[in-house]
């Protein structure tokens, strides 16, 4: 596979290996996938072709199997080494995958041929967000799901995070921001099909802990920045 130079910041060592991690895939990966189809509701999306948007080592590949059933499932990602790794998860969970290596603002694929993009924790790294999701509305079918997750400039701007991991901080968004820059493509959704988790792992100053020993209750949603957005939105029909 060709590979170009990417627009997006690329993880830090100790980022790619926590990617790799039991936590990573069923404390995050998991629970955003769950969310995602409770945002969606009933009928799930089931056959037709998913596309893995920034799909790293492939961590989510079981997972959106089980879930979605697709007929075919693309996978693509900036990083040629993850991209390898993906390819060894694919085979080890027997799963046939294309496998792209390019930016999510360039991607090689035809007009329409997704029914569902699945975009979780990606646009946080990438430079050029506005064209990478020109780029998902280009690829999705009419009536096509994109089920975008994704960490806001609250949670990435922290102490925490900044230590650890790689972003591009000139680009970071609010929830609502995000959600602006989803209308603003086209993305059809309503309060329904959106959520803002306040995960434990997502609050940096004491990650959750005075809640969970029982010591105070979390601030309700408008009362506090929020570290997390899920939005499954479609691509209109016409």
């Amino acid at each position: 596979m060709n590979y170009a130079s990417p627009t997006y910041v690329e993880e830090t060592r100790i980022g790619f290996h926590f990617l790799r991690t039991h936590t990573w895939q069923h404390h995050v990966l998991r629970v955003a996938i769950n969310d995602l189809k409770r945002l969606i509701g009933e009928p799930l999306p089931q056959g037709g072709t998913l596309l893995d948007a920034g799909c790293g080592q492939g961590k989510s590949l079981r997972l959106l199997r089980d879930t979605f059933q697709p007929i075919r499932m693309m996978g693509l990602d900036a990083d040629p080494h993850s991209l390898t790794l993906a390819q060894a998860e694919a085979e080890r969970e027997g799963i046939s995958i294309e496998l792209h290596a390019a930016d999510c603002a360039t991607m090689p694929l035809p007009d329409q041929s997704a029914d569902v993009v699945f975009c979780h924790q990606t646009f946080h790294h990438l430079v050029e967000q506005e064209r990478a999701l020109a780029e998902f509305w280009r690829v999705l079918k009419p009536g096509g799901w994109l089920l975008f997750a994704e960490s806001t400039k609250a949670y990435i701007d922290t102490w925490v995070i900044r230590w650890f991991f790689r972003h591009p901080m000139e680009v970071q968004k609010s929830a609502e921001e995000y959600l602006e820059m989803l209308r603003w493509q086209g993305f059809e959704f309503e309060a329904r099909n959106v959520s803002f988790p306040y995960l434990w792992w997502s609050r940096s100053k004491d990650f959750g802990l005075l809640e969970r020993w029982g010591l105070k209750s979390p601030p309700p949603p408008g009362q506090r920045e929020e570290t997390l957005v899920n939005v499954a939105a479609r691509k209109p029909v016409a």
